[in-house]
């Protein structure tokens, strides 16, 4: 093994033991490169004659750009937009991101964490925390309503298997009781047991309660007191987006840190759906977890792990993305867009209710719960979900997704409110159309 990768599994060791079984064989054996790296960072702060240490070209001093390349980034320097990134993120923004952790989580106040490490965008978030912390055969609880990439991420690329539960009780919310189950029983002669918490829920469009986020935190606490380590992911890409006022308008995170040594908890969110930048593919990965001593030291040895599976897969995430999000959140209109941006997806939210409560639809479907995010789901009564969806694709050009043999996934994130109506029309008529 590096000897970089045993000093950092020695200092998680020294904090937390349980964090170091938790760590993959991967994990363990993963490090951020001094070499080149460190040889350049000591070069430009040293190198006053000559630096020819880094990978990129200059002229006159400055960064070598193709004016047709920089033209369309008019408040952008060629520094800020073409050379390289961190393999951690740039650390102001890393920066900036950690204290909006705490300005939209207010729970997490007087609780350490560590400093977000840049992910290109949640899915890359996803697969290094795959790479750190899961080993072949290892179990990944999920809900049975669940983003089919998970699988690709976990399953194909890592070995995992994939157990599921009910996501929602009959005619209720969060399924506790199926959850708590699940744990037990996964939970039961394992040392480890990852679970992935996905708030608000793709494809459903759910958030938790509080009294479920708590409900959820005291299941996780439960199976690490019987002695599994449990690396606890929470999936937070729809982050902020929240529509009724029974909902979480925290991340399950904030429930998880410090609740037992057995326990980590990993943040993923980004920009991608919270600042609507979809193609910037910038994201977050974020720890939680006690420590014996020194959280700060816990913390930078496994970003130093995290920043070394970034730099071993992508290198680093975009630069210009990064600088684009920079000047976005320091701007002062930044709050007040956002603002209005959820105003308009909670009026679609909102429609959508309002629409789907009309008794005429009751005998094709049945809305599962929904409070937040970009989606919602119908469970079919009488037709098949997949007939469905090529019938309305087909006949009435109206393209939703099937999941399953009941389900139909409907983001009204891109539906206008005043279309909401003509939509659910004529997903009825399709339904009756297969009836008939």
């Amino acid at each position: 093994m590096n000897p970089i990768a045993q000093e950092l599994n020695e200092i998680i060791l020294g904090e937390n033991p349980h964090i170091h079984e938790m760590l993959s064989a991967v994990g363990k054996s993963l490090f951020f490169p001094k070499g080149i790296l460190s040889q350049s960072a000591e070069a430009k702060e040293k190198a006053h004659r000559f630096n020819a240490t880094i990978g990129m070209a200059t002229e006159k001093g400055r960064t070598m750009y193709l004016p047709s390349v920089m033209s369309p980034l008019c408040d952008l320097t060629p520094e800020d937009a073409l050379t390289y990134a961190p393999s951690f993120g740039l650390p102001q923004l890393r920066e900036t991101w950690k204290k909006a952790l705490y300005r939209k989580n207010p729970t997490l106040e007087d609780k350490a964490i560590s400093t977000p490490v840049v992910s290109s965008a949640i899915t890359h978030g996803l697969s290094v925390s795959a790479d750190m912390w899961v080993d072949p055969g290892d179990v990944i609880v999920l809900p049975d309503k669940m983003w089919g990439n998970y699988n690709m991420i976990f399953c194909v690329r890592r070995g995992a298997d994939i157990v599921n539960y009910p996501l929602f009780e009959t005619g209720r919310g969060f399924n506790l009781e199926a959850f708590e189950k699940c744990i037990q029983e996964q939970a039961r002669g394992r040392n480890k047991l990852i679970v992935i918490l996905n708030f608000p829920n793709n494809p459903t469009g759910y958030s938790p309660t509080p009294a479920e986020a708590d409900g959820i935190a005291a299941v996780l606490k439960e199976a690490a007191e019987k002695g599994t380590n449990v690396v606890a992911i929470t999936d937070d890409a729809y982050f902020g987006l929240f529509f009724d006022e029974a909902s979480l308008k925290e991340s399950v995170f904030t429930r998880l840190i410090g609740l037992h040594p057995r326990l980590l908890a990993v943040k993923l969110d980004g920009a991608t759906k919270e600042d609507y930048v979809w193609g910037l593919r910038v994201g977050f990965i974020t720890y939680g977890a006690r420590a014996e001593a020194n959280p700060s030291a816990l913390y930078e040895a496994l970003e130093k792990k995290t920043a070394g599976a970034v730099r071993g897969s992508i290198s680093n995430a975009s630069r210009l993305s990064q600088s684009v999000l920079l000047n976005a959140v320091d701007s002062d209109k930044y709050e007040q867009e956002k603002a209005e941006k959820v105003r308009i997806m909670k009026e679609r939210a909102v429609e959508v209710k309002r629409v789907l409560a009309e008794p005429r639809y009751q005998t094709a479907w049945e809305p599962y719960p929904f409070n937040s995010g970009y989606f919602m789901c119908l469970r079919l009564k009488t037709v098949d979900a997949e007939a469905l969806r090529v019938h309305l694709l087909e006949k009435y050009g109206v393209g939703l997704i099937s999941l399953g043999k009941t389900d139909l996934r409907v983001a009204f994130s891109c539906l206008e409110k005043e279309d909401v109506q003509e939509l659910f029309d004529t997903v009825l008529q399709g339904v009756k159309n297969l009836e008939g």
